[in-house]
């Protein structure tokens, strides 16, 4: 997927491309007056936030809903509240001039809690083989040193 055309639109002010498959590897050109942009429901994670930050200056309003990047309980149960507004800071860390994003207008709260606090919230998933060696490392030792029986 690309969005090489772009670059003769550099005066463009409004984005939309939700549903389109987009990753990670999106390369948007300079839109030094894109002031809104929604990604929804693409295959976007945090590592775009840098690049968006880098080629739209002006970015007011983002919508990234339904990507990898935004932890919220329509895309996986296992997220809350607490997943969700730590994503917030993050992306607030690093678009500093967002007054919407996703649904919920920017408080001057969030702001100071990015500002102090937003490049410690970046969301980072252990690889399985990492979570497996966690979960023996916390279970008892008597219960680790006991090999496991299968039943059938």
């Amino acid at each position: 997927r690309s969005l090489t055309g772009l670059k003769a639109f550099s005066q463009l002010e409004e984005l939309i491309v939700d549903n389109n498959l987009l990753g990670n590897d999106l390369r948007l050109p300079r839109l030094p007056r894109l002031h809104t942009l929604t990604l929804n429901k693409n295959q976007i994670s945090f590592a775009l936030l840098e690049h968006l930050a880098e080629v739209t200056p002006a970015l007011e309003y983002l919508s990234l809903l339904g990507n990898e990047a935004c932890p919220n309980q329509l895309v996986s149960m296992d997220k809350d509240e607490d997943d969700y507004q730590r994503y917030r800071y993050f992306v607030l860390h690093k678009l500093t001039k967002l007054k919407f994003l996703d649904t919920r207008r920017v408080t001057q709260w969030e702001r100071s809690e990015a500002e102090a606090r937003g490049a410690f919230m970046k969301v980072v998933k252990p690889k399985n083989d990492q979570v497996s060696a966690l979960i023996l490392l916390e279970r008892p030792r008597h219960i680790q040193d006991q090999q496991t029986v299968e039943i059938i």
